[in-house]
């Protein structure tokens, strides 16, 4: 018996989404070892002579791709980027980005990913923070990058993380009366239909066929 075929072509599962109904394990990321190579050290080093806290504040350091992530123990977030920022060494002077990712299957699902740049040194690092969806809370960052202010809401409003200190953690992309975060994993689709040019696309809630 052949599967049917579904909304786009797709057979099986029907679900157009890419995530609903698909189980991916999350890539395991091994601890990096010392010596890490290259400028790695160089910077690992200089933090931790920097910052008396270091054994308490850094969970591990992984080396993945060609990109150094640190991930930080959530209460100890601001004063990592305090360090990096102002220490003759480091100079992380940028906050590019500070994003969401929900790993559903994980007891600490919630994770914020901070990428800062060196414009002194012309050097990039990583840092992630995980907390559960029961305590979401984080040290907001803002007071060492100003840019953090609406990136911060933007993950407050998707995932639900809070950021304790924000000076206004409100909504940015939805209405402030909205129940729930779009992007965490067990957001229900919903949708309405959208006609174009004479057809009718499906709601994305209603795409699905599981099976």
């Amino acid at each position: 018996m052949t599967q049917p075929e579904g909304l786009f072509g797709v057979t099986g599962t029907g679900d157009t989404s890419g995530m609903g109904g698909l189980v991916r394990k999350r890539p395991v990321q091994l601890d990096a070892q010392r010596p890490y190579g290259g400028w790695y050290d160089e910077v690992v080093d200089a933090l931790e002579e920097a910052y008396p806290g270091f054994s308490d504040a850094i969970e591990r350091v992984v080396i993945d791709r060609g990109e150094l992530t640190l991930h930080i123990v959530p209460a100890k977030i601001a004063e990592v980027c305090q360090i990096l920022r102002d220490d003759l060494s480091l100079r992380y002077e940028l906050c590019s980005s500070v994003s969401g990712v929900d790993y559903i299957a994980e007891e600490r699902r919630l994770h914020v990913v901070y990428h800062l740049t060196s414009m002194t040194y012309r050097r990039r690092i990583r840092l992630e923070c995980a907390v559960t969806a029961a305590d979401p809370h984080l040290p907001s960052v803002t007071t060492v990058y100003p840019t953090a202010d609406w990136q911060e809401r933007e993950a407050y409003d998707m995932f639900g993380v809070i950021f304790d200190g924000h000076p206004n953690l409100t909504r940015i992309l939805m209405p402030d009366d909205w129940d729930g975060h779009p992007q965490r994993k067990d957001y229900p689709l919903g949708g309405v239909p959208v006609e174009y040019k004479g057809a009718e696309i499906p709601p994305p809630d209603s795409r699905r066929a599981y099976r």
